[in-house]
């Protein structure tokens, strides 16, 4: 049977008092214009758990222990772009078994999404120093001066690794971490008749 709405908390400390004061479930019940089976409830779940708050319910026990939880933390903080399915296989290996979407719904629960990678420039270390150089050093320019930039790129785009299209598994505003990011290589030729 689904359970009717709940009695504010208000209502339930109210009950409580009155029944402190020695008056019975029916006088209790006229004077609230509450059902006199609800005023009994009140009163019993009171006298059990000594509270008036609305505790959780009993419902289904989770399929993923705390431990498990955590490992699937660590391994996609380890390699963002492993699958769900592979997550699954990993964990049918140690005895649990649950679907792969159960492990989706884990995951997004502790605030890991799965999100396509941010492409990006394949940089090597002496470019990014040089560019985090250039950067620093141009950072204090006006407008006025890159409105004269022109910016040009006429390169051809190529994507290297698996062209399946794949996902990283991040938080929230982790979209450029390296580990997120799929490298791209340009090559630069052109052919000419």
């Amino acid at each position: 049977m689904v359970k009717a709405r709940e009695w504010s908390r208000r209502t339930r400390e109210e009950v409580i008092t009155l029944h402190r004061k020695d008056n019975g479930y029916k006088k209790i019940a006229k004077m609230l214009n509450i059902p006199r089976e609800t005023i009994g409830s009140i009163i019993c779940k009171f006298k059990a758990k000594g509270t008036v708050e609305t505790l959780p319910g009993r419902g289904r026990k989770k399929m993923l222990t705390s431990t498990a939880v955590r490992y699937l933390k660590r391994r996609v903080e380890k390699g963002p772009r492993v699958t769900a399915e592979e997550l699954r296989k990993d964990l049918s290996d140690v005895g649990t078994e649950v679907s792969a979407q159960t492990i989706r719904r884990t995951l997004r629960n502790e605030g890991l999404h799965a999100r396509t990678p941010r492409r990006t420039p394949l940089l090597s270390p002496k470019n990014k120093k040089s560019r985090l150089q250039y950067a620093k050093s141009h950072v204090d320019k006006p407008q006025k001066f890159w409105d004269n930039v022109l910016w040009t790129d006429e390169t051809k785009l190529e994507l290297f690794g698996p062209m399946d299209q794949r996902y990283v598994w991040r938080r929230k505003n982790k979209a450029y971490e390296e580990k997120n990011t799929l490298p791209t290589v340009k090559h630069g030729y052109w052919m000419t008749m």
